[in-house]
């Protein structure tokens, strides 16, 4: 996976859990709270998402690389890499 598909894989969680936001001007290297109305219950839904879609763990001390696309996608292209290379 590239990471331009780990960040739309990102931006399509954010659509499904918050489908209000308006996700056509995320810039990528600003972190998502500042850009949209998401709350600390919003990131968590994102990381489960993680989980249950892609098999994807993110440990609660690595949150804080998932502030923005570009960290999201710095972060978690290895690990959607590793997950496929598994199945």
């Amino acid at each position: 996976m590239t990471k331009d598909e780990c960040k739309q894989v990102v931006l399509d969680i954010i659509a499904d859990i918050a489908p209000d936001e308006a996700l056509s001007n995320v810039k990528p290297d600003v972190r998502l709270r500042d850009q949209l109305e998401l709350d600390s219950m919003d990131f968590l839904d994102i990381v489960m998402e993680l989980r249950k879609r892609h098999g994807i763990e993110v440990p609660e001390a690595d949150y804080p690389k998932l502030a923005s696309l570009d960290s999201c996608a710095e972060y978690l292209t290895p690990k959607f890499n590793a997950v496929g290379a598994k199945q």
